[in-house]
């Protein structure tokens, strides 16, 4: 098991993560749809497939360009509240591994830093609020803690996959206190919330195409 992979296996990387939010847009949109607009599938999905598209003719893209096509394609093209919010999230990302030919552990680890800084420099929210963060910070954590406790990158992503997965499934006895669904108070209570679901979609992905690389 290698502790490091080859940056240019980053448009396959990030071809798999918009796989999987065009397999799961009907299931995000039926989410939204209970406590807000219900559009959150339709628009991930209209902004990972126009990335597709750009990434069609490339091949051993690194890294930093395809996040950083990705990021720019979500946060200048979608409209709505998760456009901003994960186009500064994949280019935040980018930054952190532009120039890398190699990405280990603790290049990842600085761009899920980067990722949580450029989220909360658009709006405060954080753990218990109902927001896609509740699935980043503890996935965050949980890969931060593997490293300290000298794991190796594939057992950290696993600690990060079972850190995503419990953060999203938390949402779901929370209220929510940021954005259209806050209005609902209690009502909101029972219901997952959209972004943490596709955050936590989008970090299995990830994790999951870098454990192969690792293998």
């Amino acid at each position: 098991m290698s502790n490091s992979f080859k940056a240019t296996a980053g448009g396959d990387m990030v071809r798999s993560v918009i796989k999987t939010i065009q397999a799961n847009k009907e299931y995000l949109s039926e989410i939204d749809g209970l406590i807000g607009d219900g559009d959150h599938g339709i628009n991930m999905n209209k902004g990972f497939t126009m990335t597709e598209e750009r990434l069609r003719s490339e091949t051993d893209i690194p890294l930093a360009k395809a996040l950083k096509t990705l990021g720019r394609v979500l946060l200048m093209e979608i409209g709505g509240s998760m456009g901003p919010l994960y186009g500064t999230f994949f280019i935040e990302m980018s930054k952190q591994c532009d120039g890398k030919d190699e990405i280990d552990a603790t290049t990842f680890a600085s761009m899920l830093k980067a990722a949580i800084a450029g989220i909360n420099s658009l709006g405060n929210a954080k753990v218990g609020d109902k927001t896609l963060m509740d699935t980043l910070i503890p996935a965050q954590e949980a890969f931060n803690v593997a490293l300290e406790d000298d794991k190796p990158f594939a057992e950290a992503l696993n600690d990060l996959k079972a850190a995503a997965e419990a953060g999203k499934e938390s949402t779901r006895d929370l209220v929510a206190k940021i954005g259209r669904a806050s209005r609902l108070g209690e009502r909101s209570r029972g219901v997952l919330d959209a972004g943490a679901t596709s955050c936590n979609l989008i970090l299995q992905s990830m994790a999951d195409s870098m454990l192969g690389l690792l293998a």
